[in-house]
């Protein structure tokens, strides 16, 4: 089984995220390859897809929204699973997933949405975002929950190398 995972990035967090996803659901036996969401033409010999985005003022990034935007109904036609990277901090704040979450998970329909921690790196930000991130308070440092990424993307293996059910005379075998 093929797996896309593509996710957008600014400064390559979630990306080495989704990298990790990938790792996991390859030692699992399935064949899945992190590819930029503006290298995603079609989802033709994709049999799955873990699409994920980093979250800037509540929001998906436009790569990653785009990408969903155009390949909506391929990606209804197969199992999907969504993740989201950009709380930060210990508790991780803002404790809720992005604003535009529930628009994006009525068009693709996926099997689940998972918000993980995401790292702050002040050396890699631009100005604006220095700005805004002194403005809001928000701690410099890596609170990505690797332990819950891996754990996350095991489960999505799981469910993508289960059995069929199969059904026997009107009932579930």
């Amino acid at each position: 089984m093929r797996v896309l995972v593509s996710a957008a990035s600014r400064h390559g967090s979630t990306v080495e995220m989704a990298t990790e996803i990938a790792t996991v659901l390859t030692g699992a036996g399935l064949d899945a390859q992190v590819t930029p969401p503006d290298s995603v033409s079609s989802l033709d010999g994709w049999d799955a897809a873990v699409i994920g985005s980093a979250v800037y003022l509540g929001h998906w990034l436009a790569p990653a929204r785009d990408l969903v935007d155009r390949l909506a109904r391929e990606l209804r036609e197969r199992p999907v699973w969504l993740f989201s990277s950009g709380p930060i901090g210990d508790p991780p704040m803002p404790a809720d997933g992005p604003e535009d979450i529930d628009e994006i998970v009525a068009l693709v329909h996926p099997r689940g949405h998972e918000v993980f921690a995401g790292r702050i790196d002040r050396g890699r930000l631009g100005l604006g975002e220095k700005v805004i991130t002194s403005a809001l308070r928000a701690p410099e440092g890596d609170f990505r929950p690797w332990t819950d990424v891996r754990a996350w993307a095991e489960g999505v293996a799981r469910a993508l190398t289960a059995p069929p059910e199969t059904e026997t005379g009107g009932g579930k075998a």
